[in-house]
């Protein structure tokens, strides 16, 4: 197919309906344009469960093997695999998945060695570029001497190096419900857990590209239903989520009740502070709990706020050293991880953290759900800028408040907060809001979403 590119090469990676918006031949002028953009002599490859992926992967690895690279497939593979493979064996990778869109959709998450990302201003755009202009003027010449397709298993050395970083030996016996969704978290979990004090409730563990019982996004309250009513039924201490790729977790408390992300990224950067003698940088996105920052200071640490997204994060954590980043989507980035995301690390740190006291998880994470917030809600516009202006002069002459614009529109009173973000693929305007008590934030909330609303 002649490949129109435009629609399906995003911000940070490829996603599209296969094979409408592209197929095995555009995968393999990908991993031809991969390989030329990063100057790799070899990398490595690995996939999700979806039904296109292996074809999808196979043909990325014959196009950048065709150009005199050697290329490690490593199969079945959680996108944080794909990360530690890239870091552990310092080489460019490509992870075959399209996380939680429906079966149709397939994508592609690349980095550089050291699980460096590849976004649309470090090397996604060129890659672009050079896949289509092959697509209507024919593949490039390959190379005189071709590059090998090896197979590698890094299963067991991925999870004895996540439960290198975290300390499980002394915690207490726990019970912890799994729903992996139908997605690779059903290929991980029972390798990175196993002859851990755990007791295993396993759900949805069969690899099914389908999706077959719910859409593989823990975000969504809908796709955690199942996930709660299990944990109240098994009387277990707390319950994990996976989505598809497994490179995002979502917790639940004993009472099948959601732990906010916000309160997991405190958690988590309370402990990592702690590793690290009570210094560092931690990174938050500017839509987390005010409460981050505040755990973050009183645990010694210097908190540092960013725009919303994989790619600034990881720049940030990079430029500054940091050694812990959260968002309120549920990705988690590790200095010791290559400052890349693993949901699977940071549900490690969760459990260490429940069955290092005796309490349950509903009490332990109360220090850290210290707000009134609103999730993030979505509404559609005609214009988001003339939205965006409406906002702004309704709050813009008040002395009592600040504006910034780091991301979208930020408007912070001493009690409350929120943030109004344009999304960059959709006529939508995205609203956070948080406040001391949950009277204030819904009115916050109201009053805004009838600005945009208006």
């Amino acid at each position: 197919m002649t490949a129109d590119l435009s629609q399906i090469v995003k911000a940070y990676d490829v996603r599209g309906v296969v094979p409408d918006q592209w197929d095995e031949a555009v995968a393999e002028l990908f991993g031809a344009a991969f390989v030329q953009v990063t100057g790799a002599a070899a990398i490595v490859v690995g996939h999700d469960m979806r039904p296109s992926s292996p074809g999808l992967s196979r043909a990325f690895a014959r196009g950048a093997a065709a150009r005199g690279v050697d290329v490690t497939e490593i199969g079945l593979c959680s996108t944080d695999q794909l990360y530690y493979a890239s870091g552990a064996l310092g080489l460019p990778g490509a992870m075959f998945t399209a996380s939680h869109n429906p079966a149709r959709y397939n994508g592609i998450k690349m980095c550089r060695a050291g699980a460096a990302p590849v976004g649309q201003d470090t090397g996604l755009t060129e890659i672009r570029e050079l896949t289509e202009r092959w697509s209507r003027e024919g593949a490039p010449q390959p190379a005189a001497t071709p590059g090998t397709i090896t197979s590698r298993e890094t299963l067991p050395d991925y999870a004895a190096y996540l439960r290198s970083l975290v300390d499980l030996t002394s915690i207490r016996p726990l019970k912890v419900v799994v729903d992996a969704g139908n997605g690779m978290g059903g290929h991980t979990v029972p390798t990175v857990f196993e002859g851990l004090p755990l007791t295993l409730v396993p759900m949805y563990f069969e690899l099914d590209g389908t999706f077959p019982n719910h859409e593989a996004n823990p975000l969504d309250p809908a796709n955690i239903v199942d996930l709660q009513e299990r944990v109240r039924a098994e009387s277990a201490d707390l319950g994990l989520a996976f989505d598809g790729d497994a490179d995002r977790c979502f917790v639940v408390d004993e009472r099948g009740e959601p732990v906010s992300p916000s309160a997991i990224t405190a958690l988590v950067a309370a402990r990592e502070l702690a590793r690290n003698g009570g210094k560092g940088t931690v990174i938050h996105n500017l839509i987390t709990s005010w409460t981050v920052p505040e755990v973050v200071r009183e645990n010694g640490g210097t908190p540092v706020r960013t725009r919303v997204g994989h790619s600034f994060i990881k720049a940030e954590m990079a430029r500054s050293g940091a050694i812990f980043g959260g968002e309120h989507s549920a990705h988690y980035y590790f200095k010791d991880f290559w400052n890349a995301d693993t949901g699977m690390l940071a549900a490690l740190h969760v459990l260490a953290a429940l069955g290092g006291q005796s309490g349950p998880l509903s009490a332990l994470v109360a220090q850290y759900d210290r707000y009134a917030g609103s999730g993030e809600i979505n509404s559609t516009v005609a214009d988001q800028r003339a939205s965006l202006a409406r906002i702004r002069a309704a709050y813009g002459d008040r002395d009592d408040l600040t504006l910034d614009d780091l991301d979208g529109l930020t408007v912070a009173a001493a009690d409350w907060w929120f943030n109004v973000r344009p999304s960059n693929t959709e006529p939508l305007l995205r609203l956070n809001a948080e406040a001391r008590d949950e009277a204030t934030m819904t009115k916050v909330r109201d009053e805004v979403l009838a600005i945009i609303r208006g």
